[in-house]
C-alpha cells in the first residue's frame, strides 16, 4: 500500500501525465487548420503577386542579331527603375494626384466627420435614416457611380448643365481645368459615407459619462463635440486618411470612365493609368516597375503620417 500511492503521484506528476489530465495540448495540425484559411489564399493572391512583379521589374528585353533579331528577355537590375523616374509622364501624373489628394482627402474627411458628429448628437431626429443616406453611395460600385456622374457632367445629356446653362453659369465640367475636380467629386461623393461609419462607429464607443460630466461643467454641445468627442476619436482619423491616401494613389476607376467623354483625361492621366497604359503595349516589365514604385511610395506616405501623427496625438 506504501508504495501505490507514491507512484501513482510520480504519474500524475509527470509532463506525460499532465498532458493525460489536462486534455491534450494544442496540436501542430489544429493550428495549422486554422491558419491555413488564411495564409494560403494570403500567399497566392498577394505574396505572390507581388514576388512576381518585383522579379519583372528587374528584367528587360533584348534582341539579339540587330533590331529585327530575336528577342529575349533577361535580368537588367534597375535599368527599369531608371526609365520609370526619367519618364515625365510618370511625374506629371504624380503631381496631377498629389494635388488631387492634397485637396480631395482633407475635404472628404472634414465632411465624413461633420456628419459623424451630427449623427451623434442627441438634438437630431430619424438618425437611422440619415445614417443609411449617408452611407449609401457607398454602396454603389465606383464604375456605376463614375458612369452616373459622367452622365450628369455631360453637356449633351446632363440637366444639371442645362439648367445652370439657363441661368449663366456655363460650367464646364470636363474641361482642362474641372475634369481633376470633377472627378474628386466622384471620390468624395462614393467615399465619404464609408469614413462616416468609421468615425461613428468610434464615438459609439465613447462612454455618456464623459458628455454628462462636461455639461455639467457648462461645456455646449459644440464644445462637447470639438474638445471632447473629436481628440478620443483621433485614432479613426488617422486610420481613415491613412486609408484615404492608399485609396489616392490607387485612382483609376473614376477618370477611367470620364476619359471616355472627356478629352481632357489622358491614358496616363494617373499613375495606375500609366501603368496600365505600358502594360497594354506589352512592356510589361516597364509596368511592374511602375507598379513597385508606386507600391513604395504609398507605403512611405502612409506609413509616415502614420508615425508623425501617431506621436502628436501621443499613440
Amino acid at each position: 500500500m506504501t508504495d501505490i500511492a507514491p507512484r501513482a503521484t510520480r504519474r500524475v506528476a509527470s509532463p506525460g501525465g499532465r498532458r493525460r489530465l489536462n486534455g491534450g495540448g494544442p496540436r501542430a495540425g489544429t493550428i495549422f487548420a486554422f491558419v491555413i484559411p488564411f495564409f494560403l489564399p494570403f500567399v497566392l493572391f498577394y505574396l505572390v503577386p507581388v514576388g512576381y512583379a518585383l522579379w519583372q521589374s528587374v528584367r528587360v528585353v533584348r534582341r539579339s542579331g540587330g533590331q529585327y533579331g530575336t528577342s529575349y528577355t533577361t535580368f537588367g537590375g534597375f535599368e527599369q527603375y531608371g526609365k520609370v523616374f526619367q519618364n515625365d509622364e510618370f511625374w506629371s501624373s504624380i503631381g496631377r494626384i498629389g494635388l488631387f489628394g492634397i485637396v480631395q482627402v482633407p475635404v472628404m474627411l472634414f465632411v465624413a466627420l461633420v456628419i459623424a458628429l451630427l449623427l451623434d448628437t442627441p438634438l437630431l431626429r430619424l438618425k437611422s435614416v440619415f445614417r443609411i443616406a449617408a452611407f449609401m453611395p457607398y454602396a454603389v460600385p465606383g464604375v456605376i457611380a463614375a458612369i452616373m456622374w459622367s452622365y450628369l457632367y455631360s453637356p449633351q445629356l446632363s440637366p444639371v448643365v442645362d439648367l445652370l446653362n439657363d441661368i449663366g453659369l456655363k460650367p464646364d465640367f470636363l474641361g482642362p481645368g474641372a475634369v481633376l475636380w470633377s472627378a474628386a467629386n466622384i471620390s468624395t461623393w462614393l467615399w465619404t459615407g464609408y469614413n462616416m461609419l468609421i468615425m461613428f462607429s468610434a464615438l459609439q464607443s465613447i462612454p455618456q459619462e464623459l458628455y454628462e460630466a462636461a455639461k455639467l461643467d457648462g461645456a455646449s454641445n459644440w464644445a462637447i463635440a470639438w474638445r471632447i468627442k473629436v481628440p478620443i476619436i483621433a485614432p479613426s482619423i488617422i486610420l481613415t486618411t491613412v486609408f484615404s491616401i492608399i485609396g489616392t494613389l490607387q485612382l483609376y476607376a473614376e477618370p477611367a470612365v470620364l476619359r471616355q467623354i472627356s478629352s481632357n483625361i489622358s491614358s496616363t492621366f494617373t499613375p495606375n493609368m500609366l501603368a496600365y497604359a505600358v502594360a497594354s503595349g506589352n512592356n510589361y516589365q516597364q509596368a511592374a516597375a511602375i507598379s513597385v514604385v508606386i507600391a513604395v511610395i504609398t507605403f512611405v506616405l502612409s506609413f509616415g503620417f502614420m508615425r508623425l501623427t501617431s506621436k502628436r496625438a501621443g499613440l
